[in-house]
């Protein structure tokens, strides 16, 4: 009993720790850039969290109980699975907030147009959000799923493993479960603090400079973008998933 409290203890601290890797903070970050106060971007991070830490306790909870492994394959593919989310979720961002560009990157043709004719370009919300966010967005079932389903995609992920490796230092399948569990609260609590100081540029800009604003937007896609390009790479080709 006193040895399995430290390594509980060690499981929250270590799920905090876990809140931190690269992929999760972009992904969480391309969701938050469209919240405009610090208070809905930490709610976001605790359905990521929640996402995550059902996804963890039931993968976790059957390596467990039925002592079962996971092939390297099959891990990889659930590595692959979040850099094709990461692109999917950068390249979102971009057509959310890269609307606002086109009169910009149109100007040189406008000396030239005839007098009287204008071509329409998007103002005021329209031109950072999406087609989803413009028609769903006030749904709280919409605001809700997105940012639970990342989590889940991330729970799956081989980057679960940091909570794993110590389960086989747990023998009884009890303690187990709550070490996953702690590692699970403490991925939760680590996710919203990280929500709350990215949202805190965005929520700050939103009000006192839109440009600045989408330009944060855009940077939050093309980061997305490049890093579920590098991740796809890395596992498809240089660990062999597309190539073995």
């Amino acid at each position: 009993m006193l040895t399995l409290i430290p390594i509980i203890c060690l499981g929250f601290f270590l799920g905090m720790r876990h809140a931190t890797d690269a992929d999760h903070v972009i992904a969480v970050s391309t969701i938050v850039s469209r919240e405009r106060a610090v208070r809905s971007a930490v709610f976001i991070g605790a359905l990521w969290g929640l996402g995550h830490t059902l996804t963890l306790m039931l993968v976790g909870g059957a390596l467990v109980v039925f002592r079962l492994v996971i092939p390297p394959k099959l891990g990889m593919s659930m590595e692959f699975s979040v850099g094709l989310m990461l692109i999917l979720l950068g390249a979102w961002n971009l057509k959310a907030f890269g609307s606002w560009l086109l009169p910009f990157l149109n100007k040189d043709n406008h000396s030239g147009e005839v007098a009287g004719h204008s071509h329409p370009h998007p103002h005021g919300a329209e031109a950072g959000h999406g087609w989803f966010d413009l028609r769903f967005g006030k749904l709280p079932l919409y605001q809700a799923i997105r940012p639970f389903v990342v989590g889940l995609v991330h729970g799956m992920a081989g980057s679960a493993a940091l909570a794993l490796m110590v389960l086989p230092m747990i023998h009884d399948p009890y303690w187990a479960v709550v070490y996953l569990s702690v590692f699970g609260i403490g991925t939760i609590a680590g996710m919203m603090v990280i929500t709350a100081a990215i949202a805190w540029p965005f929520a700050y800009t939103v009000a006192r400079s839109t440009v600045l604003h989408r330009r944060l937007g855009l940077a939050s896609g093309f980061i997305s973008l490049g890093f579920g390009l590098f991740m796809i790479y890395q596992i498809g080709f240089v660990q062999g998933l597309l190539t073995k």
